[in-house]
């Protein structure tokens, strides 16, 4: 009998299409050892990761015995890794969400760029998806649609105060001047 438990996801990597770390969150199972100790050792994986998928057309390996799902995108890979038994069509699902939803907040240029400029939104995007190892959300346009609630509430309102103000004051200074002009 498998060992049921929520934490799905050891890693999550994103990279450049030379290989490089945009970035890469790496989760504990629960109570445990992390998979990946060093950054020597997250280096490596990756860069063995990157070499042996860089040319697959398939969206799911298993690679040092970890269940690995991936997509790209011009020049970027996005990886999530779990553990061998672990469902694939999960994985595959919240890495899909997680790709829509960085699509939508980067106005569905994916590129190295484009991640890089939008850093804090592709961030949190990823902590909406995956919670310590934990899958939260699948669907890209919730993800998206609570990543870009966080900084934007305050913004729209203090923006519609300064619009609705500023209607105001040209309202009344019209009303002014309409007054003006008709008591001449």
């Amino acid at each position: 009998m498998t060992n049921l438990s929520l934490y799905t996801v050891r890693a999550v990597i994103i990279l450049d299409g030379d290989g490089n770390r945009l970035i890469a969150k790496y989760y504990t199972r629960g109570p445990g050892e992390p998979s990946y100790k060093t950054l020597k050792e997250q280096k490596k994986f990756e860069n063995d990761l990157f070499t042996k998928t860089k040319k697959t057309n398939s969206q799911v390996v298993l690679y040092d015995g970890q269940t690995v799902v991936f997509t790209s995108s011009s020049d970027v890979y996005i990886y999530l890794v779990g553990d061998p038994e672990e469902n694939e069509l999960l994985l595959l699902a919240a890495l899909q969400g997680f790709y829509d939803a960085v699509c939508q907040l980067v106005k569905y240029d994916l590129s190295k760029r484009r991640v890089l400029d939008n850093l804090d939104m592709v961030v949190l995007a990823l902590d909406e998806t995956v919670d310590d190892g934990i899958i939260l959300e699948t669907d890209g346009n919730v993800i998206a649609s609570h990543v870009s609630k966080r900084g934007v509430d305050s913004i729209d309102v203090s923006l519609a105060n300064l619009n609705e103000q500023s209607l105001i004051d040209v309202y009344k200074q019209a009303k002014e001047r309409f007054n003006l002009a008709l008591l001449k």
